[in-house]
């Protein structure tokens, strides 16, 4: 009789913890969906709907509950947001951002709050080295990659000079460091806009004053897509302009010919072949109308991440979701995807250019590789854990 009572408390515990195990699992997605950027907003969160279709709705054998959240683009929102789909919401994880100023002002209030934080594009260089955490995970890149991608094929072609334009924040500021740590010629000169600006006309002036032999450029969503018209109008085609993020699936249909030939870096493209890829696109083009982006792809990534590890972990054991989620047991549509010890991606790196296929689509194609199974330079800055 002595027993009875702990024995009924472990029962008790037991079934609460089964009930737990069976609750709709929340899954938060946090990205731009509003302003200029907001296409890169609208193809992720598109890739994560696919790959919950794709699983049928049920993410690691549970029902599960998709919140999708505009940031608005503005880091108090998205903090305001966050804390929002972590303690009122319940969310297990939350997907997002798209930039790397969103991600500092939500990585405190979403892992602080217990939820995990996957990443399915910003990856800034402090998340990678002396701020890394056990319970972010990105998904996608470390920023500093694509732009050093680019400069191994410049060094390699023997491009001695250069002229580099980003966006004034975190991601502008590593995309150029990154370039600037592999490229072996001169840089003619270092240009920062504010996040947002539309009009390059002075920045396009003082390149075409300097005639470098190529332009290097991170400018994302509607920024691209202007700066790309506008160098076409400003008669500067002479010069290659090579670029991350500002070429890709999310701009060419508003760049349309003015991007035809233009070399950018990427991880990914439609074109890729590896398991699985061919028929994503293919579905995703289906259903949406568009040809995916390489956002589109790694929201699709991102929530095969999560599902491969809540499959083998449960949610329960914390330590052991974590490993689960490191041993990224899942298909990527990149094809060869892990892990380093900073919880980012180790992965392949590709040159492509845009192109109009046969459907008439504006997209890139894959030229070569240019990195095999490249890690992000500061993961040796990443407190080992």
């Amino acid at each position: 009789m002595r027993n009875s009572v702990p024995l009924m408390a472990l029962l008790l515990s037991a079934t609460a913890l089964a009930a737990h195990a069976q609750d709709p699992l929340r899954i938060g997605v946090l990205l731009t969906l509003s302003g200029p950027p907001a296409v890169l907003g609208e193809h992720a969160r598109d890739g994560v709907l696919l790959a919950e279709k794709m699983l049928d709705g049920k993410i690691g054998g549970r029902e599960a509950e998709i919140i999708v959240v505009d940031d608005e683009g503005k880091p108090d929102i998205a903090a305001q947001k966050a804390r929002e789909l972590v303690e009122s919401n319940g969310a297990d994880f939350v997907i997002g951002p798209i930039f790397s100023n969103i991600m500092t002002a939500i990585a405190g209030p979403v892992t602080a709050g217990g939820a995990i934080l996957v990443s399915p594009n910003a990856g800034p260089s402090n998340f990678a080295g002396k701020d890394c955490n056990p319970d972010i995970f990105v998904a996608s890149y470390q920023n500093d990659q694509m732009p050093q991608a680019l400069a191994t094929y410049m060094n390699r072609e023997s491009i001695g000079n250069v002229y580099l334009l980003a966006p004034n924040y975190q991601a502008g500021k590593d995309s150029l460091n990154g370039f600037k740590a592999i490229y072996e010629g001169d840089v003619g000169g270092e240009l920062y806009v504010p996040l947002g600006q539309l009009d390059f006309s002075a920045e396009l002036a003082q390149i075409a004053a300097a005639q470098p032999e190529a332009v290097y450029t991170f400018m994302p969503g509607g920024m691209g897509v202007n700066l790309v018209r506008q160098w076409e109008q400003a008669g500067l085609s002479s010069i290659p302009l090579m670029s991350a993020f500002t070429v890709d699936e999310t701009t060419l249909p508003a760049e349309k010919d003015a991007a035809l030939g233009m070399l950018t870096a990427s991880n990914w493209a439609p074109d890729l072949d590896t398991p699985g890829n061919a028929e994503f696109v293919a579905s995703f083009t289906k259903d949406y109308g568009r040809i995916p982006s390489l956002y589109a792809m790694a929201g699709y990534d991102s929530l095969m991440l999560i599902d491969s590890a809540v499959t083998a972990a449960g949610t329960e054991d914390r330590e052991a979701l974590r490993a689960a989620l490191k041993a990224a047991d899942f298909q990527s549509l990149r094809g060869s995807f892990s892990f380093s010890t900073n919880n980012f991606p180790v992965q392949d790196f590709y040159l492509t250019r845009a192109i109009k296929d046969e459907q008439g689509f504006y997209r890139t194609s894959m030229v070569e590789k240019v990195f095999t199974a490249a890690a992000d330079p500061y993961v040796g800055e990443c407190p080992a854990r």
